[in-house]
């Protein structure tokens, strides 16, 4: 067989088919069956079974067979008795007998040894035995026309005419098995033709003709008919090959399969039921036997069943119409089960509805796995809180109802987002973070209204709608949920404190969908961020102004750089002990064509959210070094730059690029940063830091005193010079600590060798204190606010002017003090 056929014949699991195969097989067989046995063209699994059917319809007849041949003996020996030789015709009649009598024994003997049981050794000494006999009852009868032919009158003659015509004839008794029929006829043909030969006589010619007509015909019809015979057989073997191989299949499929096989009459009772679905059923298969399927259906009350296609079937069979896969619900002893079913009507033989046949199989686990499923896909593995899929579900809804309900606020969203979890995360591992966002869950809980429902968006956010409240239990709700998520948390034995800020935001007041909403209470916690964390705050108008503003602002200061718009101004560092101005801080300044000022403030922090900030940057300290060549060659300019310039691996090529495409000494340029470069702890701040250093690059520390811990980074990171924040300066004769705290910074920077400049210094008073604690280096508005490029020349000489004769008396009279 080709690889197509086989692949034609495999079943729908990639299996062999029986019943197709055993169909193809037959077609294809029959059509080509040639040559005088049919059977030899068949394939041994039908060989056996269709000789065994065609010796079985030949022996079936043979008795009866038998029969007439003795009784044709004794008439010819009684027709012939007065003009044959008698021996002849007693040894005719002696030897047709015994034949008959052998005929007959063995046809007892096979059927009393191998009936039903037969064997291909079997069945090849059957066809065998009954070859011999017939060619040996063939060329017994041979002899008759022979012998009997010439001699005899015209009478008699035509009497051996025609019992050669019905011997012939036997032939089909013996004619599924066409070896048999063949062996038998021949030699009564030849005896007769040899006997008409004989006599010589004319009209002996014409019975030949005759003759050779009549057996032609016979030879002809019997091979068609062993044929027909044949294909019968063989369409019955493999009727039954078929029904054996469904009987098995469904067998083993109501005995092994998850499915099951029903059945109903026109009435819709019950006419098959296995032994599987009187298991799904928890029944009785002789309970189920007499029941009708309407009757799985009763007792589940009026209520409808979410997903259950009940009425649909109902209506299918009143109907009589086919259904595939209908899911119903049904209330067995033992619980609730869901099967899914399909049918179809069947027609009796008056072509009359009879009933129906389908296929059943229990879905039950399958829907409590989807079910499952379903609510793991809905739930936050990590806390047991609904999750983004779920919020916005039910955000949607939520929203849908509170506009239609009106304007009131009837519908309340509050965003969470932890303070300090990835400290908690980073210091601790992630495994106890994930312990942690657990109790956040666990105590989210607890305090939910009965009308509120939280969910876990992802990392450390979390959201509370809350239906039917006002603003104000939305407000309370938030200092709840802040005042018990920063209690202390215990994790295998640690310690651990967070907090949490909260953005609100209501429908459909401020947003009438989940995104706008979501958004909303976005801008809302930024500002509760922005307002110093652990707290709360509404969402208003303004905070969507103050976004538009920043996306105008972000846009715009692209086209500012490019345009021109943006600018260097300086603002003068000067030396306390000579009052000569010892170097100038670039500031940016932007001022937007009919629009005026962009505060560096506002400007700055924008940049950076976006990246910006590296362009800017790069832009600004080229233009420095630029300027800072028309300068005094002792004076420095002072760059500030972002700590997102620090995180990049090529800030220092940049640097050096800069320096060497302007041509200012490295010792001139002075980078000014802040703590917060330090709090991103990546390699490439520190690589950048030395590497700068070595370069001649100055490094100055700004805003030194206001963050967490400046005085650590004094000994972990090489700078050069720190900047006293102005916030010491503004109180300083107010406030004596302030000056202590300047003077323990001075002497610390001393024994590193650390310069100190003073930020902010607006009085003279001010820089007197200052100068007497022996301060480095200060800025402010005392000697000048910052100013453009082509101003600082003039600018510098004037601050020398001015301070000269402030800066000479203290020293003289530090000098009297001495003497």
């Amino acid at each position: 067989m080709s690889r197509e056929t086989s692949a034609a014949a495999a079943g729908p699991a990639g299996g062999p088919d029986p019943a197709r195969r055993s169909r193809r097989r037959t077609g294809s067989l029959l059509g080509r069956l040639r040559g005088p046995d049919t059977v030899d063209a068949l394939p041994n699994r039908y060989r056996l079974q269709v000789r065994t059917g065609l010796l079985d319809e030949t022996l079936k007849l043979a008795t009866y067979s038998a029969v007439t041949h003795l009784i044709i003996a004794l008439a010819v020996t009684y027709f012939f008795w007065g003009s044959a030789s008698h021996t002849y015709l007693l040894g005719l009649l002696a030897v047709v007998a015994a034949l008959i009598t052998a005929t007959t024994y063995t046809t007892w003997l096979y059927w009393r040894a191998y009936a039903g049981t037969a064997s291909e050794r079997s069945v090849r000494w059957g066809c065998r035995i009954s070859a011999g006999l017939a060619f040996a009852l063939g060329l017994a009868w041979a002899t008759m026309p022979v012998v009997l032919f010439t001699p005899c009158s015209s009478e008699e003659r035509l009497l051996v005419v025609a019992i050669v015509a019905g011997l012939i004839s036997d032939a089909y008794v013996v004619g599924p098995l066409l070896s048999v029929s063949y062996l038998f006829a021949v030699p009564v043909i030849v005896g007769s033709f040899v006997g008409l030969a004989r006599s010589g006589e004319p009209i002996a010619l014409s019975i030949g003709f005759l003759l050779t007509v009549y057996a032609v015909f016979v030879v002809t019809s019997v091979r068609r008919m062993s044929r027909l015979s044949c294909q019968r057989i063989l369409d019955r073997v493999r009727v039954e090959d078929q029904s054996e191989t469904i009987g098995l299949l469904l067998n083993a499929f109501e005995a092994n399969a998850s499915d099951w096989l029903w059945e109903t009459d026109e009435t819709g009772q019950f006419q098959h039921v296995s032994t599987r679905m009187a298991d799904v059923l928890a029944r009785p298969v002789e309970t189920l036997q007499h029941a009708r399927f309407q009757a799985l259906l009763a007792g589940r009350g009026k209520a409808p069943i979410e997903a259950d296609q009940s009425a649909d079937l109902l209506e299918r069979l009143r109907g009589g119409t086919p259904f595939h896969q209908l899911l119903i619900a049904v209330d067995t002893p033992a619980g609730r089960r869901w099967l899914r079913l399909s049918g179809k009507p069947f027609l009796d033989q008056g072509g009359r509805f009879a009933g129906f046949r389908g296929v059943g199989s229990d879905m039950t686990e399958a829907r409590r796995t989807e079910a499952h499923i379903a609510f793991l896909a809905t739930r936050d593995p990590m806390t047991g809180l609904s999750n983004r899929v779920m919020f916005h579900a039910v955000a949607s809804e939520a929203c849908a109802a509170a506009v239609a309900q009106g304007p009131a606020p009837v519908v309340s969203l509050l965003y969470l987002d932890l303070d300090g979890f990835k400290t908690v995360n980073d210091s601790i591992g992630h495994a106890a973070g994930d312990a942690l966002l657990g109790q956040v869950g666990d105590r989210l809980r607890a305090l939910l209204p009965a009308d509120a429902q939280a969910f876990r968006l992802g990392g450390d956010e979390f959201a509370i709608l809350q239906r039917g409240r006002d603003a104000a239990a939305a407000q309370a709700l938030a200092e709840a949920i802040i005042g018990a998520l920063r209690e202390p948390y215990l994790i295998d034995g640690v310690r651990a404190e967070i907090g949490v800020s909260i953005g609100i935001a209501c429908a459909p007041a401020d947003a009438t969908d989940p995104e706008d909403l979501l958004r909303k209470a976005d801008l809302a916690l930024y500002s509760a961020k922005e307002a110093g964390k652990g707290r709360w705050r509404d969402f208003d108008s303004g905070l969507e102004v103050r976004v538009q503003r920043r996306r105008e602002l972000d846009e715009a200061m692209r086209h500012a750089l490019a345009d021109g718009e943006m600018t260097l101004h300086y603002q003068p560092l000067v030396s306390l002990q000579d009052g000569h101005v010892v170097g100038c801080e670039a500031l940016l300044r932007w001022t937007r064509p009919g629009l005026g000022p962009v505060s560096p403030a506002e400007l700055i922090p924008i940049a950076e959210g976006t990246g910006f900030v590296v362009t800017i940057g790069r832009w600004a300290l080229r233009r420095a070094c630029t300027e800072a060549l028309t300068w005094p060659a002792s004076l420095r300019v002072a760059v500030n730059i972002s700590s997102v310039h620090f995180r990049r691996p090529d800030f220092f090529a940049d640097v050096a690029a800069v320096l060497a495409e302007t041509g200012l000494a490295a010792n001139r340029l002075e980078i000014e940063i802040t703590e917060s470069i330090f709090l991103a702890n990546t390699p490439h701040v520190l690589d950048n830091l030395r590497s700068l250093r070595a370069l001649g690059v100055r490094i100055a520390l700004d805003d030194f005193g206001t963050g967490y811990s400046s005085l650590s980074y004094l000994t972990q990171f090489p700078v050069d010079k720190i900047k006293i924040d102005r916030a010491f300066v503004r109180d300083l004769s107010s406030r004596p600590e302030c000056l202590t705290v300047i003077a323990a910074i001075m002497v610390i920077a001393r024994d590193l060798g650390i310069d100190v400049t003073v930020e902010g210094v607006e009085t003279e008073q001010q820089a007197e204190l200052l100068r007497l604690r022996r301060c480095d280096s200060a800025q402010g508005f005392l000697y000048s606010p910052a100013r453009p490029p082509g101003e600082i020349p003039g600018l510098i000489e004037r601050i020398r002017i001015a301070c000269a004769p402030r800066t000479a008396a203290p020293a003289e009279q530090t000098v009297r003090a001495v003497a």
